[in-house]
């Protein structure tokens, strides 16, 4: 993992990345490693798994992030985002067998409402900073 990417993403946040990591594996796999005996992700996908990370990292919902389906805030580049539904449209159905907690609880996270955005909302960005300026 490069410079850029070495951060811890907190709560909901981690876990809705865990979630797009194993669709990007599951993606990757079935895609770019037909013929290897090890997996390991190819260039462009963990190109854009550290892209994701990048996003969820700034989003300033933070923690009370909604599904980037349901967000009113597109932050993904036009690029990103047809490779983001490629990929979980390939990896969604898949995932119940492979991940079945991750999917229902994607799912689940999918029908819940928007959050109004406010001021107490931080991202996750933001709170890394101010817990390394508190130390």
């Amino acid at each position: 993992m490069d410079k850029d990417t070495d951060f811890h993403l907190f709560g909901k946040l981690n876990t809705e990345f865990d979630t797009i990591t194993a669709m990007i594996d599951l993606y990757c796999l079935n895609h770019h490693q037909i013929n290897t005996n090890k997996f390991q992700r190819c260039t462009n996908c963990e190109q854009f798994r550290a892209y994701v990370k990048q996003r969820l990292d700034r989003c300033p919902y933070g923690e009370n992030k909604p599904s980037c389906k349901q967000c009113p805030i597109h932050c993904y580049k036009p690029q990103q985002k047809v490779n983001s539904q490629t990929i979980m449209r390939y990896s969604g159905p898949k995932m119940i067998v492979k991940h079945p907690i991750m999917a229902i609880r994607h799912l689940i996270h999918d029908k819940r409402s928007i959050p109004v955005i406010n001021r107490d909302m931080i991202s996750n960005h933001k709170r890394r900073k101010s817990l390394l300026n508190n130390k």
